[in-house]
């Protein structure tokens, strides 16, 4: 068998998430489906991550083995032919032959995620699918501050929505929580070795609020000691959201 590593990115608008779906369509389906054209054996994809439905990828990392004996292609022709039968809002911008010990989501050591807020009255038209606008203005000396307060091993149960189920561990380790502003565009640029279902963007809604002055930014630190959903923030749309990039081992992945 033969592995590669794919990297990903597309835009999440038309998609209900990652994941193959019983319902609607996730962009896991369309790339195996390019898969299936190129190879016999209909390989199935592993990636590092799962996204919600409208959230979007420009590194995305994925997986998948096929025999030797249907693999004749390099790794740059493989990108070109899988691009030639994916939709235009997805791409696949590198391939990679990994050992056979490599998976994606096992292996991963970490992941950066953006999240990008349109802070003005009127909206910027050509970003409407991949930012949240916010009208009022922020106050950026309140949302650094407030972002410092991620930083480090927590638990952050109070900033996980609910899958239904009881997770093992709330505990995650946010290394990096900083926010930049270009203009009208605040970025916030959030890594961690991990992260819990709708956690990124319950940072970004809790943030804004406080940004707002809905509430002083040392909250957030009884926010994370109550361990309670109901006491953070709210959870900010899915459309400004982007996994960023994966890191592996211990340089950060193209």
């Amino acid at each position: 068998m033969i592995k590669f590593k794919l990297t990903i990115a597309y835009d999440g608008s038309g998609y209900e998430g990652w994941q193959v779906q019983k319902t609607g369509t996730g962009v896991q389906e369309k790339v195996e489906a390019a898969l299936a054209k190129l190879f016999p054996s209909r390989p199935r994809l592993h990636s590092s991550s799962r996204t919600d439905t409208g959230v979007h990828a420009l590194g995305m990392a994925a997986h998948f083995e096929v025999p030797r004996s249907e693999c004749a292609m390099t790794a740059t022709k493989l990108v070109l032919a899988l691009n030639a039968w994916l939709p235009e809002d997805i791409r696949v911008s590198s391939a990679t032959r990994v050992p056979a010990t490599f998976h994606a989501r096992f292996g991963a050591t970490g992941k950066q995620y953006r999240y990008f807020v349109w802070n003005h009255p009127a909206m910027n038209p050509l970003i409407r699918h991949a930012a949240w606008h916010v009208t009022r203005k922020l106050d950026l000396d309140v949302l650094r501050s407030g972002a410092r307060l991620f930083v480090g091993r927590h638990d952050f149960k109070s900033f996980a929505g609910s899958r239904g189920h009881e997770r093992d561990s709330t505990v995650r380790r946010v290394t990096r929580c900083d926010i930049r502003r270009r203009g009208r565009l605040i970025e916030f640029v959030i890594e961690g070795d991990g992260f819990l279902y709708r956690m990124c963007r319950s940072i970004v809604g809790t943030l804004v609020q406080a940004g707002l002055g809905k509430f002083p930014p040392e909250d957030i630190k009884g926010m994370l000691a109550k361990k309670d959903r109901r006491v953070a923030g709210m959870t900010a749309p899915a459309q400004g959201l982007v996994l960023w990039k994966v890191f592996y081992g211990r340089h950060k992945a193209e």
